[in-house]
């Protein structure tokens, strides 16, 4: 164990910048990274707010952040496709490689992953960390540290893109416009879909989203989204839904969206068990795909960002200073209309 600084949680509602005991020893098939640029995500935020997500209960101090970008600074014994000096970023959750999902190819959802900042795992703001050489994935010279950080959260996109099974010209809705959502839109347009309806009560949020060719924003504020869609569609429905926003609220009229044979893809992680209407999604055909994180779109996500057909940047709100790390926390739990994505840099 090597006493560094980091960014800890040490109970519900207390953040400290501290040292605290982390392994850093580099094992064969690990790298060593020199953490660059971290993401502050919405469960970082809400384990500060709520000290548990579900089942995760914070029970003891744990490190922040998942989202991560670095550079390798030591390389392990048996790694050969990664060295000193490559820029790279890193997928957070390690999976049992014998377990059943994972020998299926469905890793995400080993029960036995263990995942960055998910209690008791510590997560990633901290000047370096080690890592499994084969969840490291080197960025090409065009993409920046700070797009590397955006790479996991796009991955839940790209899953959701995925899912989909999308068809090139068709039509998406995506209910939420919160950076989940803005990234399921891109990448639903990069896979395929002629359009993005964007729906969400922010028009901040909106405007940010409306910046990508594609995607029609519409505030629910002020449209009637069933019309709006009916309109757009000449009375059809969208091939292709994502319910991004976890509200209950989306499921009541959810099945109003789909046209006949058309799927629903929930992203959004609603707090509480919600309404289901079976009898419309039978008669409709509708097909349903759920999403648990990822699996296998690090590479294809990172291909995206550096052919230049997708771009991350104007999703990026503000950067924070390692010691401004409280801050940038403090500012993600004000929930600002006009942000999206918050970072810290380390160096």
């Amino acid at each position: 164990m090597t006493k560094v600084r980091a960014l800890v949680l040490e109970r519900q509602h207390e953040l400290a910048l501290r040292d605290i005991d982390l392994p850093l020893e580099t094992g064969p098939g690990q790298v060593k990274i020199r953490v660059h640029t971290v993401g502050v995500c919405g469960s970082d935020v809400h384990y500060y707010t709520h000290g548990k997500i579900g089942p995760f209960i914070v029970n003891a101090p744990m490190v922040l952040g998942h989202e991560a970008a670095g550079t390798v600074v030591e390389v392990g014994s048996g790694v050969t496709h990664l060295k000193v000096g490559d820029r790279v970023c890193m997928e957070p959750g390690i999976p049992d490689p014998n377990s059943k999902a994972s020998r299926l190819g469905m890793y995400n959802i080993d029960p036995a992953v263990s995942f960055w900042a998910t209690p008791p795992v510590h997560g990633v703001l901290t000047p370096e960390v080690v890592h499994p050489a084969n969840y490291t994935f080197k960025l090409p010279d065009n993409v920046s540290f700070a797009e590397g950080a955006m790479v996991e959260p796009f991955a839940v996109g790209m899953q959701a893109a995925s899912k989909a099974k999308i068809a090139p010209g068709d039509t998406a809705i995506v209910l939420g416009a919160g950076p989940i959502g803005t990234m399921v839109a891109i990448a639903a347009l990069a896979g395929g879909c002629a359009r993005a309806i964007v729906a969400d009560l922010a028009q901040p949020k909106l405007d940010i989203a409306a910046q990508y060719q594609g995607v029609i924003p519409v505030n629910i504020r002020e449209t009637n989204l069933i019309e709006e869609v009916g309109r757009l569609t000449d009375g059809w429905g969208a091939d292709v839904v994502f319910e991004c926003s976890g509200s209950p609220k989306a499921w009541e009229t959810i099945m109003a969206l789909p046209r006949p044979g058309g799927v629903i893809v929930a992203v959004g992680l609603p707090v509480n068990p919600v309404g289901f209407d079976v009898s419309t999604a039978t008669t409709k055909e509708i097909r349903i795909e759920t999403v648990f994180r990822y699996a296998h779109q690090y590479e294809r996500s990172i291909a995206l960002l550096g052919s230049g057909r997708v771009d991350l940047k104007p999703l990026i709100s503000e950067t924070f200073t390692f010691e401004d790390s409280i801050k940038a926390f403090d500012r993600a739990v004000e929930a600002r209309p006009s942000d999206v994505k918050l970072q810290i840099v380390m160096e």
